[in-house]
């Protein structure tokens, strides 16, 4: 029988953006109507008011991440340049510092030895990035990818409260919209916990709970002001 383990690790950058991005649109587009409606707004200024919100929170969040990410990407490089240059001027210096790393790890310095030349020899970089700075190929920093996951699942994200907004009464809309949107969180907090393979209950409880709070806090902004927008 084959023995066969699915790892999930090689997909936290792309997993993180993409829930930030659909987290935030629901939280902040449905936080922005609750808050809006609240201070007695007539349905069309809170449905712009929310489509103002999912553009400006797109292109937020697309930009945030890119520079972000950006940075990550070039602290990555910089260090790979440093190696890069090192494994030039002094190869067998560096042979000696891989070996050292996987004595620490438990093998003979004759099997580290042996290890270090023959990853050396097929791709002295990459072995160095590896076990040396902790850069893998799968983890590396990828700027646009996550730019674009932010963007897109923010405007998905934001598009479900905004969608129930403009199909609620104005009499329900403040509590269709917070009733879905806690909906949609759960959801999406399932959903990322699966993908993931973490808990699925702990992680639905804790987007709720923040999505419910800054809600009831931004409803509390507009009942405080009550006045048109």
């Amino acid at each position: 029988m084959t023995h066969h383990e699915i790892h999930r690790s090689d997909r936290t950058g792309w997993l993180r953006a993409a829930v930030l991005g659909a987290n935030d649109g629901i939280v902040s587009t449905s936080s922005l109507i609750i808050g809006v409606a609240a201070a007695d707004t007539d349905q069309s200024a809170i449905l712009l008011a929310g489509l103002a919100g999912l553009v400006a929170g797109a292109m937020s969040m697309a930009a945030g991440e890119y520079v972000s990410v950006s940075s990550q990407s070039d602290t990555e490089n910089a260090d790979l340049a440093i190696e890069q240059r090192s494994l030039q001027e002094d190869f067998d210096a560096e042979l000696r510092e891989l070996r050292d790393i996987y004595t620490e790890r438990g093998l003979s310095e004759s099997l580290a030895t042996e290890v270090a030349q023959q990853l050396m020899a097929h791709d002295a970089l990459g072995a160095h990035a590896r076990d040396e700075i902790g850069i893998t190929e799968g983890g590396r920093a990828r700027p646009v990818q996550a730019a674009l996951s932010s963007a897109a699942t923010f405007v998905t994200g934001a598009l479900l409260p905004l969608l129930v907004a403009w199909l609620a009464g104005p009499a329900d809309l403040i509590a269709w919209v917070a009733g879905s949107s806690l909906l949609f969180l759960a959801v999406l907090g399932s959903i990322s916990a699966r993908a993931g393979g973490a808990p699925v209950l702990r992680a639905a409880i804790r987007v709720t709970f923040w999505g419910a709070l800054a809600m009831a806090l931004t409803a509390v902004v507009g009942l405080f002001f009550d006045v048109a927008v």
